[in-house]
Formats: structure tokens, C-alpha cells, sequence
């Protein structure tokens, strides 16, 4: 089983001006000569890690990464109390990686994105095919109205109420269909003593639900306030406004994708992006590798997923060959196969 390749500190590193007074952190990593790869951190507001580096073999690789527009390294940071999020947008940072492309003097790239990632991957690839070489993306987000309901306004409680509990204790009042709009408010109010805890209960809520197993490790890393208060504002503020996307409109676009190389990698117990959206996605991108990890949830590095990631990104190290599937060959089949154990590579019937 594929694992992390070694710990790596960046070559390069700089704040790019991308206008409307942002300026977004960037590093490079690995060979310099290598083939391009941009890696789109989850949230909106994850920011990166030194571990995303490591998804990727440094031999081959010219590894590119950057703190998205309000968080991580990227300036102004939307913890800040007169944090503007007006300049904010999916469009925004759809804009950002192209500047950034030029900036590095990039002509194609690999594309790797997961959760929200997956989000500005689709986004990006489609309204830029003809920039990107392949596609990776892992637990597939759309920012459809039922995806955001599923997740953030109730449904979801069915499966694990114990840890929905203090999410909805943190925004009194608030009913089923309203949740994402409560803490909106919450969330904006520029009180510490208001937005402080709302945020490090909507980042507790998600990070509780990223690993099919408990990791008390993981959860505490979204505590921290400074972190937790940018991203919780910047996902609320995307998904009270759809991520700017009409409905379902990521998905209805794949086509444009059909000649871009891509992989799909989703954990079959994903609580936060649930298998559907990826299995949508497949339906309308039936040339994708379709890989299901058995026993894995939502998290990049569970086992399972972070094998996947790296059997895909290690096939296209040097660009996929006529034919090429990613995916793992042993197991391939149609259909999805019984629930647990290793991935299973999912064709559509043609």
C-alpha cells in the first residue's frame, strides 16, 4: 500500500498581488524541471500543510501550492475583526490560479483538488480545459443545495447526533434549513465573545466527521481559534451564496472535461461529501477512473484514500499513456462491489 512520500520543505515561496488588496502565500516544491502540479486545499479556508507536499514524488514532480484568497499564509487573513470576504468568491480564486500559473511561468498542469478542492478543480478545469494535463480529485463536492442541507442544516445528525449536538447548541434558535444562515450571523458578529465559539463549533462539527475513525488529534487542530474563526467564516459565506454556481452546474459542465485524464478517488462511508456526488460526477464524466476506498471516510490520509491519491498521481508522473487508467488494476470490475476492503476501480456499463 502506497504511503507518504518523505517530509520536503519548499524551494521557492512568495506572496503573489492578486488585486482587491489580497496577496496569496505560494510554495514550490521538488524538481525543478518536473512536470507541474497545483495542489487546491478543502474548506474553503483549509489553507495547506506540509503534508500535501509529500502526496506527490519529488523526483518527478515541480509541486505547486498556495494558501487560498483570506486564509492560511495568504494576506489579509479573514480571523482579522474587519475581515472583508466581498472579494471572495469561487470566481475569484478561479482567477488567482491563473495568475499564479503565469506568474510561475506554468503552461499545463496536473490539477489536484479534494473536498471543497474538487469544487475549484471542476471550476477551474472547466472554464480552463485546455491548461490542465489530468485531473485528481478526492471526496467530491459540488456545492449543490442538497449537498450543503445534508451536511450542515440536520439530515446528517441521523448517523452521528452525539456529535451534531454542540453544533446546533452553538446557534440557539436555529431550526433544520436554517443552521447555515444562523451562523452567518453568528459568525460575522466582529465580538470574539460571539463569533469565537460559533466558529470553533461549526470547525468541531466537521472535523469530527472527516476520518471514518475517531481522531481526537485531527479535531483539535480546528480548535484553535485563529484558524477555526477562517475557516468556519469562509465556508459559511461560500455556501450561503451556492459558491456562485447555478444549480448543479459543476456537474452538468463535466463534459467540457471529456478529454482531461481524471481520477476520482471517494470514501464509500464519506459523512461530510457523501458517495452520491461522486457517483454523479462519474455519470457525467463515464471516461474517469472511478476509485471506491471500502473503509474510508472523507480524509485525505486515510489509508485507503491516500493509497489511491498516490497510485493516481504516481501513473501520471510522466503524462498517462493511450488507454491510461489510474486507478489500481487488481480488483477492476463493474460495478461497485461489496461494501469494506480494499478500493475498487467502478467502470460504468457503456
Amino acid at each position: 500500500m502506497r504511503t507518504f512520500y518523505p517530509p520536503l520543505d519548499p524551494r521557492r515561496t512568495g506572496l503573489l498581488d492578486v488585486g482587491d488588496g489580497h496577496s496569496i502565500y505560494w510554495e514550490e516544491c521538488g524538481a525543478p524541471g518536473g512536470k507541474p502540479v497545483v495542489f487546491l486545499h478543502g474548506g474553503p479556508g483549509g489553507g495547506c500543510s506540509p503534508d500535501h507536499r509529500r502526496l506527490f514524488d519529488p523526483e518527478h514532480y515541480r509541486i505547486i501550492l498556495f494558501d487560498q484568497r483570506g486564509c492560511g499564509r495568504s494576506v489579509p487573513h479573514v480571523s482579522e475583526p474587519d475581515a472583508d470576504l466581498g472579494a471572495n468568491t469561487t470566481w475569484h480564486l478561479v482567477a488567482d490560479i491563473e495568475r499564479l500559473r503565469e506568474h510561475l511561468g506554468v503552461d499545463r498542469w496536473q490539477v489536484f483538488g479534494g473536498s471543497w478542492g474538487s469544487t475549484l478543480a471542476l471550476a477551474y478545469a472547466e472554464t480552463h480545459p485546455a491548461r490542465v494535463t489530468e485531473l485528481v480529485l478526492r471526496g467530491i463536492f459540488t456545492l449543490r443545495r442538497s449537498e450543503i442541507d445534508w451536511f450542515y442544516e440536520g439530515p446528517a445528525a441521523t448517523l452521528v447526533p452525539d456529535l451534531w449536538e454542540p453544533y446546533a447548541a452553538a446557534a440557539p434558535g436555529a431550526v433544520p434549513g436554517r443552521f447555515v444562515e444562523t451562523y452567518g450571523r453568528l459568525l460575522s458578529d466582529p465580538d470574539p465573545a460571539v463569533h469565537g465559539p460559533a466558529a470553533v463549533a461549526w470547525s468541531t462539527w466537521e472535523a469530527s466527521n472527516l476520518t471514518l475513525l475517531p481522531r481526537p488529534e485531527l479535531v483539535r487542530r480546528y480548535q484553535d481559534p485563529r484558524y477555526a474563526t477562517a475557516f468556519a467564516r469562509i465556508e459559511n459565506h461560500y455556501f450561503r451564496h451556492g459558491g456562485w454556481f447555478t444549480e448543479g452546474q459543476l456537474i452538468a459542465d463535466a463534459g467540457r472535461l471529456a478529454d482531461v485524464p481524471t481520477v476520482i478517488v471517494q470514501g464509500r462511508y464519506d459523512l461530510c461529501t457523501p458517495i452520491v456526488t461522486a457517483w454523479d460526477l462519474h455519470r457525467a464524466l463515464p471516461e474517469a477512473t472511478f476509485v471506491v476506498v471500502g473503509d474510508a471516510g472523507h480524509a485525505f490520509d486515510e489509508p485507503g484514500i491516500l493509497d489511491a491519491l498516490i497510485t493516481a498521481t504516481d501513473g501520471f508522473r510522466t503524462g498517462p499513456a493511450p488507454g491510461f487508467r489510474a486507478g489500481p488494476r487488481p480488483g477492476d470490475r463493474r460495478g461497485i462491489g461489496p461494501p469494506g476492503g480494499a478500493a475498487a476501480v467502478v467502470r460504468l456499463p457503456r
